[in-house]
């Protein structure tokens, strides 16, 4: 079958490609819908490398995925053929100590679709665990089935906050991942977010949100908004979702005393963390790498209303036009929150 694969840096096509397709006991078989294009994706397609995770051979794309159980193994109950379902990436070691402990996204055995050498699910069929498949309720859409996998990285930020109800967030950074910590933010209970970018184009996107306040890092100060917004005492959270070595500046100035800093964006080298300031205000400090256990929220928000992801899915492509769509994402539209593939 056809899949979009990655044959190094800048080189991309669509092409026959063999995929596993044997279904296990506790496997199922499903024929994909839709598939979103991540950020970890385009940087594959730029660079052919992410830090140590290095493209050396065709690796098949994609990690954000929904779609229909087409097979379903002996021993799986909770799901049957024609389930609508979005699919958890990362698949751990079960028998692992991470996995017991209930953090099996820090499990060093993970295998996480797109991640090299691990093929993701940019073809028409994949096997995957049916312990990591979710069916979607009837009035969630295969579209905002693939985008839980981001969301999943907001909440997982959120959970990892301890968000208090009432409480004020910063959120530095509105691409994707930052806009799903505003949702996430606002969704566990804070009154209000103050999100910082420097792109008018998302900051008006995610600024209409309710409860929002969109903040043009090139017009005004982050540290003067924030100190207006809370009477000069701080921010209780600030989510740094931008991975940019510039927002660790002044970070900790943002921070209310016994604040807490969620560190979800991944700079390219090493910052500086003024640990004396942190200190001072008995910070906390919280780091997020993928999520556990979060999916099934992740689907609930969506289905309840509480969270609604349909404005930030920007544009889709047919799979005939996936190379185009990988084009389009990489070129850096302003408008672009999230640009998926459809299948069929």
């Amino acid at each position: 079958m056809d899949a979009l694969v990655l044959e190094g840096a800048q080189r991309i096509s669509l092409r026959p490609f063999s995929l596993p397709q044997t279904v296990g006991p506790r496997d199922v078989r499903i024929r994909i819908h839709t598939v979103g294009i991540c950020g970890s994706d385009i940087h594959y397609y730029q660079h052919g490398r992410i830090g140590p995770f290095v493209v050396n051979e065709p690796m098949v794309l994609g990690h954000e995925a929904a779609g229909t159980v087409v097979q379903v193994g002996d021993e799986v109950q909770h799901l049957k053929p024609g389930d609508r379902v979005c699919m958890e990436p990362g698949v751990p070691d079960m028998d692992s100590r991470a996995s017991r402990e209930g953090l099996y996204n820090l499990d060093p055995k993970v295998r996480f679709w797109a991640t090299p050498p691990v093929h993701g699910c940019l073809a028409p069929f994949v096997v995957h665990p049916a312990a990591f498949t979710y069916k979607l309720p009837d009035n969630v859409s295969f579209a905002e089935g693939a985008i839980v996998e981001p969301l999943s990285i907001g909440l997982q930020a959120a959970k990892k906050a301890a968000i208090k109800p009432g409480d004020v967030a910063v959120v530095l950074g509105a691409g994707t991942i930052g806009m799903m910590c505003v949702l996430a933010a606002l969704a566990g209970g804070c009154s209000r977010v103050i999100v910082c970018d420097m792109v008018p184009e998302k900051l008006a996107l995610i600024g209409g949100t309710p409860g929002v306040t969109a903040v043009n890092i090139r017009e005004a100060s982050v540290r003067e908004v924030v100190r207006r917004a809370t009477d000069d005492w701080g921010a209780n959270i600030v989510f740094e979702a931008s991975g940019s070595e510039k927002a660790f500046d002044g970070i900790v100035d943002l921070l209310c005393p016994g604040g807490c800093l969620v560190l979800v964006g991944m700079p390219q080298h090493p910052v500086p963390l003024d640990i004396v300031a942190l200190q001072i205000k008995e910070a906390r400090v919280e780091s997020v790498f993928r999520y556990a256990n979060i999916f099934p929220r992740a689907i609930q928000l969506i289905a309840s209303g509480r969270i609604d992801v349909k404005p930030f899915i920007s544009r889709s492509f047919a799979f005939a036009d996936g190379i185009k769509a990988f084009e389009e994402a990489a070129s850096g539209n302003p408008t672009d929150v999230k640009v998926q593939i459809v299948m069929e």
